[in-house]
């Protein structure tokens, strides 16, 4: 590894693109399904953020039945933070859409991103719920009339 980058172990397996372009797919292709419409490229970019931070994931809700102003409003502490992690993820998510994109887990269209269906499931394990909690936030934040109101809700500027 080149001097200087050092990155722990787990930090490198779990925020590998390969991972991220699965939870991308797996959140456009919920969003998708549930809008009738593709998610606009930009929050594929914010929402791997919601499943990769572990205490994110943990207060997502078990539904969607819950509007996402109503989680933020019961979620401060994860929401003032939510902004920074973004910033300092986009790195990680930028590869991750490469790295979809490449593979044919992706598909970009005037300005949305799609998510191919994976070849094969993931099984059940911690990918299985990582999976799961994209699929969620991808049902979830559909539901939203405006992308941009999902980033000022969650303190993200696009």
């Amino acid at each position: 590894m080149p001097r200087g980058r050092i990155q722990p172990l787990a930090s490198a397996v779990f925020l590998n693109p390969a991972l991220v372009a699965l939870l991308q797919a797996a959140m456009a292709r919920s969003y998708e399904e549930e809008r009738g419409e593709a998610m606009v490229w930009p929050l594929a970019t914010v929402l791997p953020v919601m499943v990769l931070h572990r205490s994110t994931r943990l207060a997502l809700p078990k539904s969607k039945a819950t509007h996402l102003s109503t989680w933020t409003v019961r979620n401060p502490g994860l929401c003032a933070g939510f902004g920074p992690r973004v910033s300092s993820m986009l790195p990680v998510t930028r590869e991750g859409l490469r790295f979809g994109l490449r593979h044919r887990l992706l598909a970009i269209e005037a300005g949305t991103v799609h998510g191919l269906p994976p070849r094969r499931k993931p099984k059940k394990g911690e990918l299985g719920d990582l999976v799961k909690a994209a699929q969620l936030v991808g049902r979830w934040t559909a539901s939203v009339n405006q992308p941009s109101t999902v980033f000022s809700l969650l303190g993200v500027r696009p």
